[in-house]
């Protein structure tokens, strides 16, 4: 039996919140429901998102479920659409928005989902497990097409001769199969520090389930939810979101910089409409020792002020 998933910085991101008894809290991405659970102990009500049917189906056994009303509900959407699923319950303004983006532990450790080479799989990582396949795109995408995915999503120098490896070996069905692509291309060597497969793993789970895209519109949409005093928390894993994050926070306290495809220009003499943008927030090394998978995790918060949210690009 795998270990249960272990929230990262825990305490960090509850402190950032500051959750209050009657609080309206959201939790964007659910998973086995740690942050939850601390959002609820503090009294808070919490809306609580994920896209995967087995962690909705695995909420629903929080007694919180069926309070009257209940001081949890769970909605099995993507983050991205928080603001119409809170509209149809009735709210139009949240005391808190959290967020820990990427894969979770449950997701990594069944092989069955597909999401890791550790243990023969379906090549599946679908988070969602519906819509095109990591393998359904691997066997049918242009080979310039993939070279494109893994570079841009898993910054690997060598994506094109990855990409040929993976077109002639098609068609691949499983994670060992991807690894073994992946490794025979870039000459791994066992012992190695790094597997270089976690690259093209990492690469083509963020295209499967465009989490990018889906971080940046869920950022907008925490904007927008958020009151006055309301609390943004975010938890990253790799560079590339963090980046996002400290972008949308930067441009959301005022600095002027360039747009994304969600997160419209700042303008000169636009009001902030976050302050208090947080430093980065790392795990203490006891935290890594207990759950290492938490290393790479990075936390960014801030708090929403009275402006009125940006328009959407």
């Amino acid at each position: 039996m795998t270990a249960p998933h272990v929230p990262v910085l825990l305490d960090e991101v509850v402190a950032a919140l500051d959750p209050r008894p009657g609080d309206v809290v959201v939790d964007a991405t659910f998973g086995a429901g740690g942050y939850t659970r601390a959002f609820l102990d503090r009294g808070a009500t919490v809306h609580a998102f994920d896209r995967d049917p087995d962690a909705i189906a695995a909420g629903a056994k929080f007694p919180e479920t069926g309070e009257t009303p209940p001081r949890l509900v769970l909605h099995q959407r993507r983050f991205s659409e928080m603001v119409a699923a809170l509209a149809h319950a009735g709210i139009a303004r949240v005391d808190g928005v959290a967020m820990d983006i990427g894969v979770s532990s449950m997701q990594l450790d069944q092989a069955g989902r597909g999401f890791a080479f550790s243990a023969e799989g379906p090549l599946d990582m679908r988070m969602s497990r519906e819509g095109e396949s990591a393998a359904e795109f691997l066997n049918a995408a242009r080979e310039e097409d993939i070279a494109d995915v893994i570079y841009r999503y898993g910054e690997e120098r060598q994506s094109r001769r990855v990409a040929r490896a993976i077109v002639a070996a098609r068609p691949l069905a499983t994670t060992g199969d991807l690894a073994r692509v992946v490794r025979k291309a870039l000459g791994y060597r066992p012992g190695a520090p790094k597997d270089p497969a976690t690259r093209a793993f990492q690469a083509v789970r963020i295209h499967v389930n465009a989490e990018l895209d889906e971080l940046e519109t869920g950022l907008s949409a925490a904007e927008e939810l958020l009151r006055e005093g309301g609390r943004l928390a975010v938890v990253t894993f790799h560079s590339l979101e963090d980046r996002i994050v400290k972008r949308f926070l930067r441009e959301a306290a005022g600095a002027q910089a360039g747009a994304s495809r969600h997160m419209p220009e700042a303008k000169a003499g636009t009001p902030p409409v976050f302050a208090r943008v947080s430093r980065a927030i790392r795990p203490t090394e006891t935290e890594i020792s207990r759950n290492p998978r938490a290393r790479s995790a990075t936390l960014r918060s801030a708090v929403r002020t009275a402006a009125p949210a940006r328009e959407a690009a």
